[in-house]
C-alpha cells in the first residue's frame, strides 16, 4: 500500500546516500523533511546537492523534539535501531520505516531480493545482465550502491535489489515475487548479540511471501537449509556440489537445470568469473529469470560474458610475475575463505580494518595452506595477530601504504597478492570502495623494475 506523504513531518535518520536519496524522494513527494546525522556538514559526502531543497538540517547530534514531533522516521540503512532518538521515537508511537520498505510501496513490477552473507553484490548484478540481456528494463540496486528509492522515479519491467541485514530490520509489508538465501555465516557481530540474531534479520526477506512466491536457496549450506524449513513460498535449491533431484546443480563440468519438465545442461568451460564461489553465484542468479521463462541460452550467455565487480577479486596488475588482487570487498572472514579458496600457495594476504566481531581462527587452515605471509592493518590488527598466531608468517603494518610496500619486499615471483581485509573499511576509509581505490593507486605505483609481466 502506498504512503501518502503530502505535509507530513518526517525525520530522516541517516544522512549516507540512501538516507539523502530518500530525502529527494519525500519533498518531491510534498513531506516536511529534516534530515538528522550525528556527523557534522564536512564530514558528510554529497550534502550540498540537497541545499536546493526545502529541508531542515539537523546535524552534528540529534534534537530529540525532531523525532517526538515527527510523523513518520525514515531510517537509512546503517543506523542503529536502539539508538536513542529510535527509542524515543518507538515509545511516542510513532512510525519507523527504513529506506526498502518505503520505497517497495511505491513499486508496483516484480520485485526479486537477494541477500545472504556474501556473494550478495556479483549475483544481484548478474541477474540484472541476464534480464537487461532478456530485452528487460530492469532496476538493479539496493544495498549494491543505488538506493531503492530511485527505482520509484522511472518505468521498469523489474526490480533487482540486494539486501542487507540492516536494510531488512526495518522491513513491514515489503514482499518480493522471487526471494534469494545464498549463504549465512558470521558477520556483523559489532551490531548483532549473537550469530541467530544476524541470521534472523536475513530470513525477515521471507516474511510477507507467499507459496505464489518463489525463494531460491542454496542446499549445500547447512544454516540455509535449517532455518528455512517453515517458509512458505515455493523452494527452489541450488547446489554446486551434485546434491539435487530437482532445480539447479554441478554435475561435473556442467550445472544442470532440472525443473518443471526441462532438463538443460551448460557447460561450465564458457563460465568467465573464477572462484568456486562464482560458480554457485551463476547458479543462483540463473534461477529468477529460468522460472520466469528465460531461456536457458540466452541466460547463461549473460552469465558467461560477465567478469566481475570493481573491488572484489579485481586482478589490478602483474609485476615481476607478483598477480596483485583487490579483494576490498571481502568484509568478512567467510569472503576470505572464498576467495583464499580459489588461489594457489604462496599469497601475501593484507587484512585487517574496524573489528566486525568475526571469528578469525576460522582463517587459519587456509593460512597455513595458502598463505605465507599476513600483514596486518588497522584497529583489528592486533586481535587478529592474536588468533592468528602461528598460522603463518605475520607482519604488522601502519596503514595501507606500507602494507603493500610490505607485500611488494616480501613476495616471491610466481605468488599473490590478495587484499581481503575480513573487516570493514570504516576506521581508515569512508567506505569499502576507497579502500580498494586507494589499494590499486598504490599498486599502480610500484615499480616495475626491468620488465614487467
Amino acid at each position: 500500500m502506498k504512503l501518502d506523504f503530502t505535509n507530513k513531518r518526517i525525520v530522516v535518520i541517516g544522512a549516507g546516500q540512501s538516507g539523502q536519496a530518500l530525502v529527494r524522494f519525500l519533498v518531491e513527494r510534498g513531506a516536511t523533511v529534516a534530515l538528522s546525522d550525528l556527523r557534522n556538514r564536512e564530514n558528510i559526502v554529497g550534502l550540498d546537492s540537497l541545499d536546493e531543497l526545502p529541508v531542515r538540517f539537523d546535524l552534528g547530534g540529534h534534537n530529540l523534539e525532531l523525532f517526538e514531533q515527527a510523523d513518520l522516521i525514515a531510517v537509512s540503512p546503517g543506523v542503529p535501531l536502539d539508538c536513542k532518538p529510535l527509542r524515543l521515537a518507538a515509545s511516542c508511537g510513532i512510525p519507523i520505516l527504513g529506506e526498502i520498505e518505503i520505497a517497495a510501496r511505491e513499486i508496483e513490477v516484480p520485485i526479486i531480493g537477494v541477500t545472504g552473507t556474501n556473494g550478495k553484490s556479483t549475483t544481484t548484478s548478474l541477474i540484472g545482465e541476464i534480464m537487461q540481456s532478456w530485452g528487460r528494463k530492469v532496476f538493479v540496486g539496493g544495498n549494491l550502491g543505488t538506493p531503492l528509492v530511485k527505482a520509484c522515479s522511472a518505468a521498469y519491467d523489474g526490480v533487482v535489489v540486494e539486501l542487507s541485514s540492516f536494510q531488512l530490520e526495518t522491513i513491514d509489508q515489503f514482499h518480493p515475487a522471487i526471494g534469494l538465501l545464498l549463504n549465512l555465516s558470521s558477520d556483523h557481530l559489532d551490531r548483532y548479540p549473537d550469530l541467530l540474531s544476524y541470521y534472523q534479520a536475513k530470513l525477515e526477506l521471507f516474511r510477507n511471501m507467499t507459496a505464489e512466491d518463489f525463494v531460491v536457496l542454496n542446499a549445500d549450506d547447512v544454516e540455509v537449509c535449517r532455518l528455512t524449513t517453515d517458509l512458505k513460498a515455493t523452494k527452489v535449491w541450488f547446489s554446486a556440489r551434485g546434491r539435487l533431484v530437482e532445480g539447479m546443480v554441478r554435475l561435473g563440468d556442467k550445472l544442470v537445470w532440472n525443473w518443471a519438465g526441462a532438463n538443460i545442461q551448460l557447460p561450465l568451460s564458457e563460465l568467465q568469473l573464477s572462484g568456486e564461489h562464482n560458480i554457485e553465484n551463476a547458479m543462483a542468479a540463473m534461477i529468477p529469470a529460468l522460472l520466469q521463462g528465460c531461456p536457458a541460452e540466452l541466460a547463461w550467455s549473460a552469465v558467461c560474458s560477465f567478469t566481475g565487480l570493481e573491488h572484489r577479486m579485481q586482478l589490478v596488475r602483474k609485476l615481476k610475475g607478483v598477480a596483485w588482487y583487490n579483494d576490498s570487498k571481502g568484509t568478512n572472514v567467510g569472503s576470505v575463505l572464498k576467495s583464499l579458496a580459489g588461489l594457489s600457495s604462496g599469497v601475501t594476504l593484507i587484512a585487517g580494518g574496524k573489528d566486525k566481531g568475526g571469528d578469525y581462527t576460522l582463517l587459519r587452515p587456509l593460512l597455513k595452506q595458502k598463505v605465507r605471509h599476513l600483514i596486518l592493518i588497522g584497529e583489528a590488527a592486533q586481535k587478529m595477530a592474536t588468533e592468528l598466531s602461528g598460522s603463518c608468517e605475520i607482519r604488522l603494518a601502519t596503514g595501507l601504504e606500507s602494507a603493500v610496500q610490505q607485500a611488494y619486499e616480501v613476495t616471491d615471483s610466481g605468488g599473490t597478492v590478495l587484499l581481503s581485509p575480513a573487516c570493514s573499511s570504516f576506521d581508515m576509509f569512508p567506505d569499502f570502495q576507497a579502500r580498494g581505490s586507494e589499494f590499486e593507486r598504490l599498486v599502480q605505483q610500484l615499480p616495475a623494475g626491468e620488465a614487467e609481466l
